[in-house]
């Protein structure tokens, strides 16, 4: 027994001495080539300072040809160090850290070693990668949860393969500081070495620990819409983010600057706005579905998000009854009702007479309106035959125009010179006259087409709704309206689109996206456990076949939670009714629940815990409370004692540290500790999912404090 053990030490030691001589050997390539992009950027530099000097002296004088060259030279510059920055930005990060796994399999072309990066690393002059970017189809094999017989799609289809083993690495500054051999998933080891450690102040990347069933996601096809329905802690969110990194890289010449991502609010924006960057992908909208709203109608004034939640939370019943039915389907029926009948009523259809004669009777009109350009939206249509209109009054006006001029030449030519002196004057003066008078016709035909003017949509919906403050909702509708009657279309091509905290979409709101920028490939996440809007039934995101009809609809659901302890886990399954979260095996501490019945005794006892979670190494503790007038309160009485930033509006960035907020403003975020206020309210139908949302942000350490209704 002791000799294999020391054998087995023995070959440990050795095979760990190998891949230290590999990774100095991949090492010193990164070096080599970071040297190489150097000297090419600075030549290319020069090379266009040279060139520049040549054609301004040589275009001196033909300024069309120097604006030319300038317009050409600049594409050309940014083209060459777009290239040369990516790439330098890529080498500078694998200097850090070359790779992170290893697969040996084989194939119909024999057995090899595979080392999986963050990016590909190719030597300068040969063809074999010496590293395979993470993202390219073949490193699916590594985040297979198997050994043995793997299928992976390949550009030409489907690959076979025989995985015979998978190990991980652990390299910082370039130095092997660990490895481990795998069978299935990604590394225990390693998996829980990254879950225990505590949060930074934004999202991580997650490519040393996508799971199987991760990895299943991210490297869906591109031409479909697929949907993931996971619980809190599930890794939606860099599930989403890794796989518009994975379809720019496989489809860059696609989809590069045609990718936009819609999150829940602009907290939540701030606070992954680094994963993508990380990933050395840039160019990428990341909008909040309210910005992205309110820049297409051009709006400045709407309910804010906080306005919107607090009012939902209060148990205004008729604020949430008309959420609820602006979040309906039934809703999106009322919109086409006020379309088809614009369509009926709107347009008083007269004929248009200039002078007395009928230039565009009513038969032509209604026949342009309901044969000719029916396809047209109704507001489309009616400028297009505005259009026509002014065209035939234009037409007359020319030719009676014409006939006035006829008519005075003709009687010029009958008159003696004699006359012509004595009546020309007069002649020019009944010419004009006559030529003024049916440019006033003009205008008076014009005046009355007033009938055929589009209305405004914005203050056609907000009659509608009854002059209500807009909300959240209403933009949805809105651009509704302007695409069935102006025919709308998003002003930037957009490719794929990423919707996060999509449970809490309207089926309007998918039709909106849909049909304003005419995309077909989505990836759409949410937890239907952390939908706290006031609606009833599943949430529009697990119907979208019958949502985006004739879209290729894949919907999964992950069930395993990866964020949260299993103590933690446990906790907030009680808020749930199917209990569906899987915790991981991470266990810690005990959630704490106290009974608190004072706001004083409530503000000592956080202090203390405040206190003893950074004792513990805790770099980002939230104080979660329900609603802001919660938070106001409590943030006042600990700001007498402690420095705590308090989250009361969207525009704020967070970091890290310590910092008390309202319940929504949560959503999507993770701390390592997580003090949750509870106040027992029972004002509004969703307490327990928001329950389940508070409890959740919480990695390591979750505690509860129940009190009576905070003042």
């Amino acid at each position: 027994m002791k000799n294999n053990d020391l054998e087995k030490e023995l070959k440990k030691e050795f095979e760990f001495a190998v891949e230290q001589e590999k990774l100095n050997d991949v090492v010193e390539e990164i070096k080599n080539q970071i040297l190489k992009y150097t000297n090419k950027r600075r030549e290319v530099t020069e090379g266009i300072i040279n060139l520049r000097k040549k054609n301004i002296e040589e275009y001196r004088d033909d300024e069309d040809k120097l604006i030319e060259y300038f317009d050409h030279e600049r594409f050309v510059r940014e083209e060459t160090f777009r290239i040369i920055d990516r790439k330098l930005r890529e080498l500078t990060i694998l200097s850090n850290s070359p790779y992170f796994g290893k697969v040996n399999f084989e194939d119909e072309f024999g057995t090899e070693d595979m080392y999986i990066g963050r990016f590909g690393l190719t030597r300068s002059d040969e063809y074999e990668p010496v590293v395979i970017d993470w993202r390219s189809p073949i490193a699916a094999l590594f985040y297979a949860g198997k050994l043995g017989e793997i299928t992976y799609r390949g550009p030409l289809g489907e690959i076979n393969a025989n995985v015979l083993s998978k190990r991980q690495f652990i390299i910082k500054k370039a130095e092997l500081l660990g490895m481990f051999d795998t069978s299935v998933d990604v590394k225990d080891e390693i998996l829980q070495m990254v879950l225990s450690k505590n949060t930074e102040e934004k999202l991580k990347d997650i490519i040393m620990t996508i799971q199987a069933e991760q990895d299943n996601l991210i490297r869906q096809p591109r031409n479909q819409v697929t949907v993931v329905d996971g619980v809190a802690g599930s890794g939606k969110t860099t599930i989403a983010l890794h796989r518009v990194a994975y379809l720019l890289y496989n489809y860059r010449n696609v989809l590069q600057d045609k990718v936009l991502i819609l999150g829940p609010n602009s907290i939540f924006m701030d606070y992954i706005s680094t994963v993508l960057p990380s990933l050395g992908e840039v160019g990428v909208k990341q909008l909040t579905f309210k910005d992205f709203a309110m820049d297409i109608l051009n709006l400045e004034e709407v309910m804010s998000f906080k306005d919107y939640m607090e009012k939902i939370l209060s148990g205004d019943k008729v604020f949430n009854e008309d959420i609820a039915y602006k979040g309906s389907l039934e809703y999106i029926k009322k919109l086409d009702k006020i379309i088809e009948d614009l369509d009926y009523k709107h347009f008083k259809i007269e004929s248009v007479k200039f002078y007395d004669k009928a230039i565009v009777n009513v038969e032509e009109i209604d026949e342009m309106f309901d044969y000719h350009f029916k396809s047209m939206p109704l507001f489309r249509r009616s400028r297009k035959i505005k259009r026509i209109i002014y065209s035939k009054i234009k037409d007359e006006r020319d030719n009676i125009i014409r006939q006035i001029k006829k008519e005075h030449q003709e009687a010029i030519s009958k008159l003696s010179e004699e006359e012509l002196k004595n009546q020309r004057n007069n002649l020019e003066f009944i010419k004009r006259n006559r030529i003024r008078e049916t440019i006033q016709e003009v205008i008076r035909i014009k005046r009355k087409l007033l009938w055929l003017d589009n209305p405004n949509i914005i203050e056609l919906y907000d009659e509608f709704n009854q002059g209500k403050e807009l909300t959240y909702d209403d933009l949805a509708a809105i651009i509704y309206l302007k695409i069935k009657l102006e025919g709308l279309k998003y002003s930037s091509e957009i490719r794929h689109i990423v919707i996060d905290e999509a449970q809490d979409y309207s089926p309007l709101q998918f039709r909106i996206i849909q049909e304003l920028t005419a995309c077909k490939s989505f990836t759409i996440v949410g937890d239907s456990n952390q939908r706290i809007m006031p609606i009833s039934g599943n949430p529009a995101m697990l119907d979208l076949e019958n949502i985006l009809v004739g879209l290729d609809v894949h919907t999964f659901t992950l069930s395993k939670s990866y964020r949260s302890t299993k103590e933690i886990i446990d906790y907030a399954n009680k808020y749930i009714e199917n209990n569906e979260i899987a915790a991981i095996v991470r266990n810690g501490e005990e959630v704490i629940e106290k009974q608190v019945n004072n706001l004083n005794d409530l503000a000592y006892e956080i202090i203390e815990d405040v206190s003893e979670l950074r004792k513990k190494g805790y770099e980002s503790i939230a104080i979660i409370c329900r609603d802001l007038a919660e938070t106001d309160t409590i943030g006042k009485l600990l700001k007498k004692n402690i420095h705590i930033k308090e989250l009361d509006r969207e525009d704020i960035i967070y970091t890290s540290g310590e910092v008390i907020l309202p319940s929504y403003f949560a959503k999507g975020l993770e701390f390592d500790a997580v003090i949750f206020i509870d106040t027992e309210k029972d004002v509004y139908n969703e307490e327990n999912k928001l329950k389940y949302v508070m409890a959740t942000r919480a990695l390591h350490q979750l505690h509860v404090y129940r009190t009576p209704s905070i003042k």
